[in-house]
């Protein structure tokens, strides 16, 4: 995926949203932070989420990143191919690295989100 195409939060997940689907994962810039990962903890399908709960934690060697729903809905699918090999978040975080894929319950939270530019101009004032 186009991160160009994405809409991003401020703690750095990224959505894509095909009709009804969001599909969500984490930044590049996260990854980078984060470095070698370890450990991803994920939703099981059928949970409901309200946006800003918490999901999972993705885990480094030297930290741990709780993740959180940038969208409300209900968990489709999970990528549990990254339980035993988080090498796709790093790898290509917007496509292979994806986490989870939602029902969208509420379509107008997607315009609360942050276009590309907005987040990259967010990511700059944290780098700083």
């Amino acid at each position: 995926m186009d991160p160009q195409n994405l809409r991003f939060t401020k703690t750095h997940e990224w959505v894509a949203v095909d009709g009804d689907t969001a599909t969500i994962g984490i930044s590049k810039f996260a990854v980078d932070q984060l470095t070698d990962l370890v450990y991803i903890e994920l939703p099981a399908t059928g949970t409901t989420l309200k946006k800003g709960d918490e999901f999972g934690v993705v885990e480094s060697v030297k930290a741990a990143s709780d993740l959180y729903a940038p969208i409300s809905g209900e968990v489709l699918d999970a990528n549990t191919a990254l339980e035993d090999d988080q090498s796709a978040l790093s790898d290509d975080p917007y496509g292979d690295g994806w986490i989870l894929k939602l029902k969208i319950s509420n379509a107008d939270e997607i315009g609360n989100l942050l276009d590309h530019a907005a987040y990259q101009e967010h990511c700059e004032s944290e780098s700083h």
